[in-house]
């Protein structure tokens, strides 16, 4: 198992874009046993929808996102409710669901997706992604690998989030104007109080490289300094209650 999730990390930290984050994971389920996996990061602006990396059948998750299923899902009612790794399926998933969310079961379990292992991501802030590994069947091939690796499995969870959140899944918009994910990222280690060479030592690139990123991000946003770019940033995101 360490060979695998070591192999899984160095996989990630190669990973540019979102086609190789789901070959990436998919690599790494297939490795314990697990043939399907499915991350989906939770719209934080009301109106927006949710974003889905997935290894499943194109024609479900093509349907899932067009109708919203997030906002129906018991499975994700249940992950914004617990931040603990979970279990569902027939036999498993409580009883009290409504008939909309049966008929929802009902369709994925159509495209093999009928039991599964879940692992809610949530920050400060509260829930914000999770992370599934389904099957067909709750067999013993299944149960075993849950029972062995559910540990490592929900460390690969939250670094796959971090990765995909930096890479392909971040809310860029900072008061409606949309940064590239290193503008965001530089401004995000900024407001943390941290200079260019800080930020490029973090992010293993040049001073000048993070300076430049720092000044686009000023330009989009049409402010002179770093403190009224942040200023900004901060007033665009909610405040935890």
């Amino acid at each position: 198992m360490h060979r695998i999730f070591q192999t899984f990390i160095d996989s990630l930290a190669a990973s540019s874009d979102e086609r190789a984050l789901r070959l990436t994971m998919e690599a790494a389920a297939a490795a314990v046993d697990l043939a399907c996996f499915a991350y989906l990061a939770l719209p934080r602006a009301a109106g927006s929808g949710a974003r889905l990396i997935s290894n499943y059948p194109t024609a479900w998750t093509t349907h899932y996102l067009q109708s919203h299923y997030e906002r129906l899902d018991p499975v994700i009612a249940q992950a914004l409710s617990n931040p603990e790794p979970f279990e569902w399926g027939p036999g498993v998933t409580p009883s009290t669901l409504s008939p909309q969310q049966l008929e929802l079961l009902d369709d994925a379990a159509f495209f093999g997706i009928r039991y599964g292992f879940t692992i809610p991501i949530h920050d400060g802030r509260g829930p914000i992604a999770a992370i599934t590994y389904a099957s067909q069947e709750r067999g013993p091939v299944f149960q075993r690998c849950i029972e062995r690796n559910g540990r490592v499995l929900q460390l690969m969870a939250l670094y796959f989030h971090a990765h995909a959140r930096r890479k392909v899944v971040t809310d860029r918009l900072v008061d409606g104007v949309a940064l590239s994910p290193r503008e965001l990222e530089c401004l995000e280690w900024a407001a943390r109080g941290k200079s260019a060479w800080d930020i490029g030592q973090i992010l293993g690139i040049t001073r000048r490289t993070a300076a430049f990123h720092l000044d686009n991000a000023k330009a989009k946003l049409g402010v002179h300094s770093i403190c009224q770019a942040v200023a900004r940033l901060a007033a665009s995101r909610p405040h935890a209650e």
